[in-house]
């Protein structure tokens, strides 16, 4: 028997069946171009890469102290493929569960999620306010700023960024190029 593999239009109806919130649906957004984009640099299929950034925070809205652990009841009752549900249960390692991001897929989302929203904060207080003209050493100065974006754990970028082999600012690079393509969906196409 041949394995469902979900789509995009699969992961959106999903997202949109528990997710209300602009914000969140704007990460859901970043996070899956971001996702695309890494697949890419690692040669890995983007679509399914991007599916799985789209409905990595599927329980948050509704189950925020259920996170990671609800989605999987979620899934389930949708059908959704085991190996998707634990590369999203993954990006909770350390924070809500025990399962440690192994793939270069588990380890990518680690490592972006957290800081999608910290490269976003950077965009909106620059005067474009745009994540077009950003560049990776203005993030970077901060994330050493503990009181910007002070809910963003930096922790967990750091180990992101270890698992994935890659200096702080070469992630911050490679996280800025792939949210640039949906800056206009995301809110921070700004004034340029």
């Amino acid at each position: 028997m041949k394995t469902w593999i979900p789509t995009r239009e699969d992961a959106m109806e999903l997202l949109q069946k528990y997710t209300r919130k602009e914000g969140l649906i704007r990460h859901a957004l970043a996070v899956e171009s971001v996702m695309g984009h890494f697949a890419g640099i690692f040669g890995e299929d983007p679509e399914k890469w991007k599916v799985i950034g789209l409905v990595h925070d599927l329980d948050y809205e509704m189950y925020p102290d259920q996170h990671c652990i609800k989605c999987i009841e979620l899934f389930e009752a949708h059908g959704w493929p085991k190996e998707y549900i634990r590369a999203v249960i993954s990006h909770g390692w350390g924070i809500c569960t025990d399962v440690t991001p192994e793939t270069n897929l588990e380890k990518t989302l680690y490592a972006i999620d957290e800081l999608t929203g910290l490269v976003a904060s950077a965009a909106l207080v620059r005067p474009s306010k745009s994540i077009l003209d950003i560049k990776a050493k203005s993030v970077k100065k901060k994330f050493k700023d503990k009181s910007f974006a002070a809910g963003v754990d930096r922790q967990v970028i750091l180990k992101g960024a270890g698992f994935l082999n890659m200096e702080i600012s070469e992630l911050i690079g490679q996280v800025i190029l792939g949210m640039q393509p949906v800056a206009e969906k995301i809110g921070l196409k700004g004034n340029l």
